[in-house]
Formats: structure tokens, C-alpha cells, sequence
């Protein structure tokens, strides 16, 4: 968990995001992509033209709206852009998972939008206070939280929330990369400007990792597990990590604001995991990753940690946080700082320290560290588990 100073600056949460106004200059806020107007501080050398995905927006909802092939010179004279641009725009659009067809002489039409991962695929799946969220997707990224952080600077508002479909400079904890090739992950970052004290900050990422497994149980029908506090595994593999990162405001002892960063491996990348990580990581997905699991699996975890997020200090997910405890029960070895020893978990308390025994019989309770279980679990937990249907 990063933390930085910053100067106070007291933002008020607006009900909706809105742009900045003044970093950049006041553009139109459209219901597909209200996160438009910030595109100028997401954008890399790598990336398309914000104007591209705007006219695709928009040529998007005229085939969902049309029963019937609309040809590349209609569509261009009704959004007043070149058929050049329509025709950018449709490979954009294919290029995001649309199935479009293109007849001769007849035009373009909508087929099927399963394997898409766009603004309106995620926005359309959300629900109660999430409703309220920016999507903006992008192809890639340096990191999803760099970019984030980059934006809440210029007084980015509350509930940005950016998705990549690769990051060539994936971030985990303790300055760690995160292996985020395309079209294997969803990688996902909130832009958040919390309204209690910074001490409290742990439960942005305990609430995450609660949200994260409730959302990969309804896509996968399986069971996720914990493992404290930001990994979520599944049939004993690390398939998410969770990395919040801050700024302090010094003079309320408050947050000025925060990342919640969030890596989930939907399908092992071509050829395997590293070696480094082989004997850790897994995914949701053996083989191909179901048509709009990556939209429902999107939307599935903003809806369930912004119902959290709203009630924040109030810890209502911790019951299930502990349920889902992976270690508890379990004889570790755990480093904090210089420190390192072994020790049987307890549990998890109220707030969301680690509570182990220590051979002298002493207990503690952890609130930062590293915790490593044992290999010969973690290869018992894989034989049961990988026995039920995925």
C-alpha cells in the first residue's frame, strides 16, 4: 500500500463524474463514455486517437439501433464524418470482440456483441451505486493505476474507473511487476476520494478482495479464496492481485485520494506462465474465456465493492472476509519489515489484521507483511479443487 504527500486540497464527491474543468477544457458528456472528456491525460504513444472511439461510440448505437444493414455513406453523412472514419471506426469496433458484417452494396450490420469489452458493455451490466462510475477502456497501457494516478492529480473526479486489455508495466506490491499481456486478463483501476481518515485506507482493499471473489463465484461457479489480504486465489492458484495505492492530505489526517487497482488472470497467456510464477498463478479459465466474461466480470466487481465502498468505515463484508480466509487454520511463516518467524493463523479480526500464534504461544495481530503458506497445502488444496467442474 503506497502512500505519498499531497497538498490538501478538499474536493467534494460529485453525484456523477464530471470533467475537470480546470485542467482541460469542458467537452460534452455523452451516457456511453462520460469519461471522454479526461481522455487527453490517459492517452500513450501506443494508444488510438480519442476521436476514433467517440465516432465508434457512436456508429455502435446506430447498428444496435438499426434492424437492417446501414451503409458506410449513410452512416457517415448522419455523424457529419468522413466514410474513411466509419470504416476506422468499424475495425475499432471489431477489434474490441463486435462480430459486424460488411455486405456489398448493402452495408454494415451488427451481429453478435458477446466478445466485446467496451464502455456500453460494462455500463449497461451496472447497478446501484456503480451506476454512477465513468468506464473508459483502453487497448493498453503503461499501468492502469499509474494513469489513474496521474488524472486524480489534475482533480480527477470520484469513480473513474479505466480497464486495459494489456499493461506493459503491470504494478503489484512491494514494487513488484504484474504480468498483464493482451486479451489473457482484466485489468482494472478506480480513481476513489474517500471521506474517512487515512488509518481506515486497509479496507479499500479488503472490500476489493471481497467484491473480486463474490464477482469470480457467480462467473466461474466456483468458490474464490482469500489470501491475506489482496490475493484472491481459486482451485489454489493466485488468479488476483489487488494493489491500492494513496495520497495523504496531512492537515485532515484524511486521504486526498486513491488507486484500487485490480489484476485478475481470465486464461494462462500463450505458452504458459513465467517460471518465476508457474508454481503460484492460475486463471479462471483453462481454455477460452466464455463470450462477455470479461464485461460481466467488469461490471460484477464494481457493483459489488462500490455497495461496499458507500458504506465504508462500516465494515459489513468482513464476515465474509474471513469465510473466505485462505489462511486460517494454517501454519505460515511471515515477514514484516527486518522481522521474519512462523506462526498458526487464527483468523482475521474487525480490522483486517492478521491474527496469528507464535510457537512462544504469544499472539499478535499483523496489519502489514508478507505471509507464505506452505507448498505441500497449496498442492493438496489444487488435487481437491481441480476435481470440480469449471
Amino acid at each position: 500500500f503506497g502512500i505519498s504527500a499531497k497538498v490538501a486540497r478538499n474536493l467534494p464527491i460529485p453525484k456523477r463524474p464530471s470533467p475537470c474543468s480546470n485542467c482541460h477544457p469542458p467537452s460534452k458528456i455523452t451516457v456511453d463514455n462520460p469519461f471522454s472528456p479526461m481522455l487527453p491525460y490517459i492517452q500513450h504513444k501506443h494508444e488510438k486517437e480519442p476521436v476514433a472511439m467517440n465516432v465508434a461510440d457512436e456508429i455502435l448505437e446506430l447498428l444496435e439501433s438499426s434492424g437492417a444493414p446501414l451503409s458506410g455513406e449513410e452512416m457517415a453523412r448522419q455523424l457529419g464524418v468522413s466514410r474513411n472514419a466509419v470504416w476506422k471506426a468499424v475495425q475499432r469496433l471489431r477489434e474490441d470482440g463486435y462480430q459486424i458484417e460488411a455486405a456489398t452494396n448493402r452495408g454494415y450490420q451488427l451481429v453478435s456483441a458477446d466478445n466485446a469489452l467496451t464502455p456500453q458493455s460494462v455500463r449497461r451490466l451496472l447497478e446501484g451505486p456503480a451506476q454512477s462510475c465513468a468506464i473508459e477502456v483502453r487497448d493498453s497501457v503503461t499501468s492502469t493505476n499509474t494513469v489513474l494516478k496521474s488524472i486524480a492529480e489534475q482533480g480527477g473526479a470520484e469513480g473513474m474507473a479505466l480497464i486495459a486489455q494489456q499493461q506493459t508495466q503491470g504494478k503489484g506490491r512491494l514494487g513488484r511487476s504484474f504480468l498483464s499481456p493482451k486479451g489473457t486478463g482484466l485489468y482494472l483501476s478506480v480513481l476513489l476520494r474517500p471521506r474517512f481518515p487515512a488509518e481506515e485506507a486497509l479496507s479499500i482493499t479488503t472490500a476489493a478482495a471481497v467484491a473480486v471473489a463474490e464477482a469470480i463465484d457467480q462467473l466461474t461457479g466456483q468458490q474464490a479464496k482469500i489470501k491475506w489480504v489482496n490475493d484472491v486465489y481459486l482451485r489454489g492458484r493466485k488468479v488476483c492481485g489487488i494493489l491500492t495505492e494513496a495520497a495523504v492530505d496531512f492537515e485532515s489526517s484524511g486521504l486526498h485520494y486513491a488507486i484500487l487497482g485490480i489484476g485478475i488472470n481470465l486464461r494462462a497467456p500463450e505458452g504458459g506462465f513465467p517460471p518465476e510464477i508457474a508454481g503460484v498463478a492460475g486463471a479462471l479459465f483453462h481454455d477460452e474465456v466464455p463470450p462477455g466474461a470479461r464485461a460481466r466480470l467488469a461490471a460484477g466487481i464494481l457493483n459489488r465493492f462500490f455497495a461496499y465502498y458507500s458504506a465504508l468505515p462500516r465494515r459489513d463484508y468482513m464476515e465474509a472476509y474471513r469465510q473466505r480466509s485462505l489462511l486460517t487454520g494454517l501454519e505460515v511463516t511471515y515477514t514484516q519489515g527486518s522481522q521474519s518467524g512462523e506462526g498458526l493463523v487464527l483468523g482475521v479480526d474487525e480490522e483486517a489484521r492478521l491474527l496469528l500464534r507464535l510457537p512462544d504461544g504469544q499472539e499478535r495481530a499483523f496489519s502489514a507483511g508478507e505471509v507464505q503458506i506452505k507448498k505441500d497445502f497449496l498442492a493438496r488444496l489444487r488435487q481437491e479443487e481441480e476435481r470440480e467442474p469449471t
